[in-house]
């Protein structure tokens, strides 16, 4: 697309533009603001992840933190370390060990048999984060808890459904440069398709055990095509929901866990998500219009769910559970609403809300998430907090899927147990 430059603020031909109606004036400012846009976050994502212009994984734990997340105690690492089961982590110039980067932790994992994937017969969480009221952090939710997952040592695949691309975005990639539409959904569900399954589009991510299925503005054209489908629309619907389904299933046995991050709005790619998972997580920030916005979502959801039913396509969740995503403690408003939230939807709010935290921001300026940061961006006791937070609130989201697969949990009594070994 040929880049078009903005008319000075106050010139002639922003007037014109701002002052006349002319639609085509209008048009072609809103394209000149598009590009410009695109190019301001072309220039964000180079400068976040130069010299490759790419992101990288830098994170490093440390044996304290590696030994709680592999539930065994520093000795046995240090112990496996020494007889060369475990290659040592490398030392700086001073001779102090720098921790372990993600890919050692996953070997360790193999080494020392503590790795949480699912069992040979357990079905893979297929699991969409959904709310149709825009704002409440959906791609946000999705992205830190695929890396929360990460770091515990499953095998995660994102699949962004929406055309927005944010989660996209998030993960490193410019939908606008770096994708094409022959990468996404598209060429699987497009009224005359390409692709016979989904392996085509799957990307690798920084995280060598994360995968991601991109998205772009393109794949908009897929409920366009839908819409024009005309009086033979509804099988064409029915066939579609299906095929994503299918296509899903049959990926998801690579993985432990898909995560599906569909528009904000009821759709046909929307719908298909709802068919094709079988657990719901719905985020939701702790406001009147958030709360009034998910109510409606919940009693659109149960109707669309009885039409589906009835027109033979099933959909069963294993679970299905709110998620408080953006909660300031210090606004009485805020806390109210929890309250609120609390009182009607009971256990199937999970008890642990995502607090809001200037880290959280922080992270995703520089298209990151918290498990990404090498540092602490505000102070060490911000950072801290915040990703204990995020450690509670994911660690909910994991139990639910451990017993999707029939698990026992992980208790504290086990872990400590472990660690005093």
């Amino acid at each position: 697309m040929a880049s078009r430059s903005l008319p000075p603020v106050g010139s002639e031909d922003d007037a014109s533009v701002a002052g006349t109606g002319l639609a085509a004036s209008e048009s072609e400012y809103i394209g000149a603001l598009a590009d410009a846009g695109e190019r301001m976050v072309d220039r964000l994502r180079r400068k976040a992840f130069l010299p490759e212009s790419r992101k990288g994984l830098s994170v490093r734990l440390g044996i304290a933190e590696v030994a709680g997340l592999l539930g065994c105690s520093t000795n046995r690492i240090r112990m496996a370390e020494e007889d060369g089961r475990l290659p040592p982590p490398p030392a700086a110039e001073n001779g102090r060990r720098v921790g372990y980067d993600i890919p050692a932790i996953l070997n360790m994992r193999e080494v020392l048999g503590a790795s949480p994937r699912r069992a040979e017969g357990d079905a893979p969480a297929i699991m969409a984060v959904q709310n149709f009221k825009g704002g409440v952090g959906k791609s946000t939710v999705t992205t830190h808890l695929a890396h929360y997952l990460a770091v515990q040592g499953y095998r995660v695949l994102v699949v962004d459904c929406d055309s927005q691309a944010t989660t996209t975005t998030l993960f490193g990639f410019n939908p606008h440069f770096n994708i094409k539409r022959e990468e996404t959904l598209y060429p699987y569900l497009s009224i005359d398709p390409t692709q016979a399954d989904l392996l085509y589009a799957v990307q690798p991510t920084p995280w060598p055990n994360v995968d991601l299925i991109p998205s772009n503005l393109e794949l908009f054209d897929v409920e366009y095509e839908l819409a024009a489908a005309g009086a033979d629309g509804q099988s064409v619907l029915a066939t579609r929901f299906r095929k994503l389904k299918q296509g899903l299933v049959d990926l998801a046995q690579r993985y432990d866990v898909v995560i599906l991050d569909p528009p904000p709005a009821l759709g046909t790619i929307s719908l298909a998500v709802m068919q094709a998972a079988n657990a719901l997580l719905v985020p939701l920030a702790a406001t009147t219009p958030d709360f009034c916005s998910t109510v409606q979502f919940l009693s659109m959801m149960d109707q669309v769910i009885a039409q589906l039913e009835q027109a033979g396509i099933a959909v069963d969740y294993s679970f299905c559970r709110l998620l408080c995503s953006k909660l300031d403690k210090n606004d009485p408003s805020q806390s109210m609403m929890m309250t609120i939230m609390e009182q009607t939807f009971g256990s199937s709010l999970l008890p642990v809300p995502i607090l809001e935290s200037a880290e959280i921001s922080h992270a995703a300026l520089r298209m990151m998430t918290v498990f990404e940061l090498e540092r602490p961006i505000g102070t060490a006791r911000t950072h801290r907090r915040c990703k204990t937070n995020l450690n509670e609130a994911m660690g909910q989201v994991e139990q639910l899927i451990r017993r999707h697969w029939g698990r026992a949990n992980v208790d504290g009594a086990r872990l400590s147990e472990a660690l005093a070994q």
